[in-house]
């Protein structure tokens, strides 16, 4: 993955001196490191899915992992991985709507149709295929490129609801939080995301 070694966890903002804090604080902040660090791959992964850009993913990432450690990092323990994909469900959505307005703001300045392709490089694409010698490997790339795509043209919340209930395995009520909607419209984004990708990926799924 792209970059993705720069990733820096979120004990940067999160971790005070030893001699300040008793054992059950540092008990705390290292739970915290170990549980970022647990979930930022995937995080990253579901991030690049949504925002086809390895680099916005990362920052998208970096800073749903420092928020969730200023604002949240006091809550106990197993409030953090819905309330951690609440606020990376956000942030994906604030650099769509921010993206949605710089490209209607370009269009109306000087020099913006002479580069029609500004914005037709996608890193998935780009990502050279397997060995030929390893053909099983090449398979499965083109297999895992075939979800992504898929997963890109679904509405993006049965995107968020597929992704988090199968890449992050949260359940019904975990990802209803991160959502912020009901169980039951959980339910619904979910089950029409898992109709619409067996339609498409049937034969390679």
């Amino acid at each position: 993955m792209p970059r993705f070694d720069t990733l820096q966890p979120a004990r940067m903002v999160w971790d005070v001196p030893a001699p300040a804090c008793g054992g059950a604080l540092l008990e705390h902040t290292q739970d915290l490191n170990q549980f970022l660090a647990e979930i930022e791959r995937r995080a990253f992964r579901m991030a690049q899915v949504a925002l086809r850009d390895a680099d916005d993913a990362l920052d998208v990432v970096q800073d749903a992992m420092l928020k969730l450690a200023r604002s949240y990092g006091s809550r106990p323990s197993s409030e953090w991985r819905p309330l951690f994909y609440r606020i990376l469900e956000n942030g994906i959505r604030d650099l769509q709507r921010r993206r949605t307005v710089r490209k209607k703001f370009m269009v109306w300045l000087p020099g913006a149709k002479d580069d029609p392709d500004n914005e037709a490089l996608d890193p998935l694409d780009t990502v050279a295929d397997g060995s030929p010698d390893a053909p099983e490997r090449l398979m499965q790339d083109q297999a895992m490129q075939q979800l992504e795509a898929s997963l890109r043209a679904l509405p993006a919340r049965q995107r968020e609801a597929f992704m988090l209930r199968n890449f992050e395995g949260l359940d019904v009520a975990e990802t209803a939080k991160a959502m912020g909607c009901s169980e039951g419209s959980v339910k619904t984004h979910y089950s029409r995301a898992v109709h619409s990708l067996r339609e498409q990926l049937g034969e390679v799924w």
